[in-house]
């Protein structure tokens, strides 16, 4: 199943996507879950597999205004340095991670697929990281590498905006530059892990204004996904609905000689072939 949350009359929804359209599942099952999010915390796929047999798509998909799949996660972890080929790309001559880098969005620093990104008053150096997304099912602490697949719920799509001038502002952190309002996107949607299975492999594609930039597959992963799920619960909590952004590809515009920096009416495109592409167009800060 696709999941998507969505906008009507400036109200968040949500429903499944299915050939012609999109199955508004507030209406039909909204009394009991309230968002998909809520969804997954009832564990309660099959209810809502139960709700769109049948039915005729509520709207046309390119009508609606897309959300992340998941509104508001308790945690958006990002994962940085994991694909082969990215450390040296630091050309620091350091060994190969022992550990994930790691660093955490808010919500408000993404928006959803068709809407635009935006590039801030403040810098030049928008870029694009082009990424795969897990989203946890059932919660957990400590929980055991060979248990770790069981808990994902599914996946989706992240464009990790990322600008880089505000990187290192302060002297330990890369909050600032990972988090500027809509500089960063998720979505179309959530594919279900009963129709997708997160063991892979997945490939992943990175394209602006339709040149290839990244490209990769989940093979080549230094830290795996359910590596990371056992890494993470060993110090947090996972929730139903926290989501983990498992690491971009080489190839961002930082590694080019000159940067090739986003510029407003560039088009980006995330696309892994089984969940789908992830579009946004650049836009100037209002």
């Amino acid at each position: 199943m696709r999941l998507v949350s969505y906008l009507v009359d400036g109200e968040p929804r949500y429903g499944a996507a299915i050939e012609g359209g999109v199955v508004d599942l507030t209406k039909r099952i909204g009394r009991d879950y309230s968002d998909v999010k809520a969804l997954i915390a009832a564990n309660a796929l099959a209810d809502a597999q139960e709700a769109v047999a049948g039915q005729k798509p509520d709207y046309a998909l390119e009508n609606l205004v897309l959300l992340p799949p998941v509104l508001a996660p308790e945690k958006l972890w990002c994962i940085g340095v994991n694909y082969a080929e990215r450390n040296a790309e630091y050309k620091d001559n350091s060994d190969l991670p022992k550990y994930p880098s790691l660093f955490v969005r808010s919500m408000s620093s993404m928006t959803g697929s068709g809407q635009p990104l935006e590039k801030p008053k403040v810098s030049e150096q928008l870029d694009y990281e082009g990424e795969l997304v897990i989203v946890i099912g059932q919660g957990g602490r400590h929980i055991p590498r060979e248990k770790a697949f069981s808990h994902i719920f599914g996946m989706t799509l992240c464009n990790e905006g990322t600008v880089r001038d505000w990187l290192r502002h302060g002297k330990f952190n890369v909050t600032q530059g990972k988090n500027f309002d809509r500089s960063g996107s998720i979505g179309p949607w959530l594919v279900t892990a009963d129709e997708l299975d997160p063991r892979g492999p997945h490939d992943i594609v990175t394209r602006v204004n339709g040149e290839v930039r990244q490209q990769d597959t989940t093979e080549r992963l230094m830290f795996p996904f359910d590596f990371l799920i056992s890494y993470l619960s060993t110090f947090a909590t996972l929730k139903p609905g926290d989501m983990i952004v498992t690491g971009t590809p080489t190839g961002a515009g930082v590694r080019f000689d000159p940067p090739r920096w986003l510029k407003v009416g560039d088009v980006v495109e995330v696309e892994s072939r089984r969940i789908g592409v992830l579009r946004n167009v650049v836009a100037a800060e209002q």
